[in-house]
């Protein structure tokens, strides 16, 4: 045996085979205290967190365009409100009319009068208002529609 070989063999240890380890792991040797995770354990830990955290921001995506969706409605009804208030209080009359805002809403106003056979013999008309307003949300057209009836009393 040369010199070359026995360094060799001193500094670099054979590698003890792969025995069963009794933790459900392959451990090299009998060796006790070393401890890690395979590579199996790893990947397996990386895919749950992977699928965990696509759940989430599926869910934060549905909650932005939950919230997208209602502040469409509520700036909807808003307007909608304001120019209901804005039709009963002013003098109105049978008419049908449509107007857009400066923001893409579109408001579809009817007014008729009804019940005009139980009101006849009464000191007032009864007129109904319907105001529907249209926007649209990417490709759909959403729509929201007020109805209300206002009293008035009869021209002598």
């Amino acid at each position: 045996m040369s010199i070359f070989t026995i360094k060799s063999s001193i500094n670099n240890p054979p590698i003890p085979p792969l025995v069963k380890g009794g933790k459900g792991g392959f451990e090299r040797g009998g060796s006790v205290g070393i401890s890690g995770f395979t590579l199996l354990e790893v990947l397996v830990a990386i895919a749950v967190l992977g699928i965990a955290v696509t759940i989430i921001l599926q869910l934060f995506s549905a909650n932005l365009r939950a919230i997208t969706a209602s502040g469409d409605y509520v700036t909807a009804s808003i307007r909608a409100e304001t120019k209901m208030r804005e039709i009963l209080d002013k003098e109105i009359s049978e008419s049908v009319y449509s107007e857009t805002t400066y923001d893409g809403y579109r408001m579809d106003v009817s007014i008729t009068e009804v019940f005009t056979d139980r009101t006849e013999n009464l000191p007032v008309r009864l007129f109904e208002v319907y105001l529907t307003v249209h926007w649209t949300e990417g490709l759909k057209e959403k729509l929201m529609t007020l109805r209300t009836l206002k009293m008035v009393e009869k021209e002598i």
